[in-house]
């Protein structure tokens, strides 16, 4: 695995593909987490005399109406602020106003791309790694940088597709990520997994893994609710993935002591930031009803 370090980026024109899939609310970055792990590789390209394109997806973009709430432009916003310098935006995702803002770069200067994900709109460019797209992108730049861990096991153009036809290599993030996971063939006990996210499809590789070698796996995010129909609990109107209950169901025969559920939630009867929540015991949530986070009881539990 070659790591940016061994490379020769010096005064190159890099594309660094970055996970700044942050939640913003109102236009205003809630969790700036992800834009600051990516720090360490941008610092190094700057250190370096790079001509910095950064690129992202965020969210998810369906319908054109996906488009506003997805614009990335407050990264480049908060990038500026914890940097210290200006963060040129491009809106644009192709074309000859991309192409001349990269063009225009000086050593050091950075630009931040609108949203990879805005490609989806037509016949999902993106997220189906499109050749022809991600040959387009890998043309802006000399070098690539994968820096989005949080991305690197989908094949999608901003990832696969640019590395296909440019010189690669992984950033600090993923370089850290990578080396934290390889110290899990033989870890320090107790180990403790916590998992979430929305679906089990997403986690059934990790969780195949790890349950063989964990002394306990902690379940919450959305994913909680699939588990807890498995056992059999009314869910309500909380996320499913009807698909892989019966995965579910076999995990729970196997690893009895092994998987950790919660025991309450907080629920609401639609999602929306104006509805109020209240906590319910796990065996109390109504048909009507959707649990939406890990109750307190459970996180002191956790």
């Amino acid at each position: 695995m070659k790591t940016i370090k061994d490379l020769n980026i010096d005064n190159k024109k890099v594309i660094i593909r970055c996970d700044f899939n942050v939640p913003i609310k109102e236009g205003e970055i809630v969790d700036d987490t992800r834009i600051i792990g990516a720090l360490p590789t941008i610092q190094y390209c700057i250190d370096h005399g790079c001509k910095i394109i950064l690129m992202s997806h965020l969210g998810r973009v369906k319908e054109e109406a996906d488009l506003a709430k997805n614009n990335i432009a407050p990264v480049a916003k908060r990038l500026s602020e914890v940097l210290g310098r200006d963060i040129l935006f491009c809106n644009k995702t192709r074309g000859e106003e991309l192409e001349a803002m990269v063009n225009s770069l000086g050593s050091g200067d950075i630009l931040l791309m609108q949203n990879t994900r805005y490609e989806d709109l037509d016949g999902k460019k993106e997220s189906s790694n499109d050749e022809e797209l991600g040959k387009y992108w890998a043309s802006l730049g000399e070098v690539f940088i994968n820096d989005a861990f949080g991305t690197i096991h989908r094949a999608h153009a901003s990832n696969v597709g640019i590395a296909t036809y440019l010189e690669s290599g992984v950033g600090f993030l993923i370089e850290k990520e990578l080396n934290a996971l390889s110290s899990l063939e033989n870890p320090e006990r107790p180990f403790v997994v916590i998992l979430g996210g929305a679906k089990v499809a997403d986690k059934i590789g990790v969780i195949e893994n790890l349950v063989t070698k964990a002394d306990k796996i902690l379940i919450g995010g959305g994913m909680a609710f699939t588990f807890l129909k498995a056992k059999g609990v009314e869910i309500g109107k909380s996320l499913l993935d009807e698909e892989n209950i019966d995965f579910c169901k076999k995990v729970l025969a196997e690893y009895p002591d092994k998987i950790v559920l919660p025991v309450d939630f907080a629920v609401t009867n639609e999602y929306t930031n104006d509805e109020d929540y209240r906590l319910k015991d796990v065996n109390e949530i109504a048909a009507d009803e959707m649990g939406l986070d890990i109750g307190d009881i459970t996180t002191l539990t956790f």
